[in-house]
């Protein structure tokens, strides 16, 4: 007769209340991690839709600049168009690279602080 053995017992992981939540959010530290995700993340989206807006009003009213050949049967348009896919993935790896760097270690820390209690 086989017998089965339990698996692993999961470590406790200390659930914080409401009040606690509410203390964090108002430390410096949590501050500092909104400031560190705003400071990134606002400009580069008010940059990023502004170039958006830019390229759709240029192909709805300047049709001669957009119409321009750049290379073959390549032009503005396309080059502009193909640079929003472009700038789309660079600002995700950038984004990417920015949380790894400063947010994510300044989120673990409240994170680990919280669950454990301290």
């Amino acid at each position: 007769m086989a017998t089965e053995t339990p698996p692993p017992a999961k470590p406790q992981v200390h659930l914080p209340s409401t009040e606690e939540f509410a203390e964090v959010q108002q430390s410096a530290e949590f501050g500092e991690l909104r400031r560190s995700h705003r400071s990134f993340a606002f400009p580069l989206t008010i940059a990023f839709i502004t170039w958006y807006l830019l390229y759709v009003l240029l192909s709805n009213y300047a049709d001669g600049f957009m119409g321009t050949k750049v290379a073959g049967n390549v032009n503005v348009a396309l080059v502009l168009g193909l640079a929003q896919f472009l700038t789309t993935f660079l600002i995700a790896w950038w984004y990417a690279r920015h949380a790894a760097a400063e947010l994510d270690p300044k989120a673990e820390a409240i994170k680990s602080r919280m669950e454990g209690g301290a």
